[in-house]
């Protein structure tokens, strides 16, 4: 979870940066709190299945759940949700959410292939 909230804040902060806003800790919290809300609770929904959260495929559903959530937050709290908007945001967060886990699962498979 902490890894994938850090890349969401990085989302943030990149996000106010390349649109010449400053790094001001409470305009990324602005920015981010959507997408905070909608990733906390897309975890703490697979952990109540009994769904460990750091696997690939419920990384598919962590990052699916940060987006679709998060945009709808934004929108019906009347922030934008242009296309291009969610299209970046979707690259994005899918580059960091997803990609520690596949990284995690690399690992993980060639610790079993050199352990067998």
């Amino acid at each position: 979870m902490a890894l994938d909230l850090a890349w969401v804040l990085v989302f943030a902060l990149t996000g106010r940066l390349s649109h010449g806003e400053g790094p001001n800790p409470l305009g990324i919290m602005v920015t981010a709190w959507p997408f905070v809300v909608a990733l906390v609770g897309t975890p703490v929904a697979l952990i109540g299945m009994k769904r460990p959260t750091d696997e690939l495929l419920n990384g598919l559903f962590v990052w699916l759940g940060t987006v679709v959530f998060g945009m709808w937050i934004r929108a019906t709290t009347g922030a934008g949700v242009q296309p291009s908007f969610v299209v970046v945001a979707a690259v994005f967060l899918a580059a960091g959410l997803l990609g520690w886990r596949l990284i995690a699962a690399r690992i993980a498979r060639t610790s079993l292939e050199r352990e067998s």
